[in-house]
């Protein structure tokens, strides 16, 4: 049996996520910061709760505990997330973009990434297939946000997609470290979901997809890569 945490997932892509998975046969930890609604969630899928808050050490420590006692883990991925939009739901351009901003959009995206990943090291290490799943955006290319005329190149964002960037880089990183596991990075595309607003143009059986497919890669599967759902990215 395979045993599958997702952070964030009490909704949005981490709900699909963990819908699908359980469909596949893993055992799926909701984990959610809000104890209610990942109660509910966990209910309507036949998932377990654990809540997790991924910018507080102390929650991190407390599901990492629960995990350990219930079996370990062997699928961890990291799709909490946030956007940092402003008044009216717009997009935070350079011009506005303060320390502030940037600090909170990095403390979900990227230091709650690396507190997670460490934390659950030990449990991963321990399993027979260890995976990890990094839920980034094709915002996060340099290559598409560099050529003009694409929807990334438009995207007037910046704490977003530099956090991105970063977790494309600590996925490279920790791919590199552990070979025995398979670290990838995903970009599910412009999804509806509450982080935008609802704006996207994908729903979240789409979106959802790609981060589907590389939870379950085995043990001979890409590793240190970045994917959406027709293939791989360019940095």
């Amino acid at each position: 049996m395979t045993t599958t945490l997702i952070t964030g997932a009490n909704k949005g892509l981490g709900h699909e996520t963990a819908r699908r998975l359980i469909a596949a046969g893993h055992t799926v930890y909701i984990g959610s910061r809000d104890a209610e609604r990942g109660r509910r969630a966990a209910e309507r899928l036949g998932a377990r709760l654990v809540v997790l808050d991924v910018t507080d050490d102390a929650s991190v420590a407390a599901a990492v505990k629960t995990i350990e006692a219930d079996g370990g883990l062997d699928v961890l991925v990291n799709n909490a997330g946030v956007e940092g939009r402003g008044e009216g739901n717009t997009v935070i351009g350079a011009a506005d973009l303060t320390a502030d901003v940037t600090r909170q959009t990095f403390e979900t995206n990227v230091f709650g990434v690396v507190r997670v990943t460490h934390a659950f090291l030990p449990l991963l290490q321990r399993s027979a297939t260890p995976v990890v799943v990094n839920v980034s955006s094709g915002l996060a290319s340099l290559t598409r946000v560099t050529t003009p005329g694409t929807p990334t190149f438009a995207y007037p964002g910046v704490a977003y997609p530099a956090s991105k960037a970063a977790v494309n880089m600590i996925t490279v990183q920790y791919a590199k470290a552990f070979p025995n596991m398979r670290i990838n990075a995903v970009e599910p595309g412009y999804t509806k979901t509450d982080l935008n607003g609802n704006t996207g143009t994908q729903t979240v059986e789409e979106g959802a997809e790609i981060i589907v497919r590389m939870a379950q890669v085995g043990s001979d599967g890409p590793t240190g890569g970045y994917f959406a759902a027709d293939g791989p990215l360019p940095w």
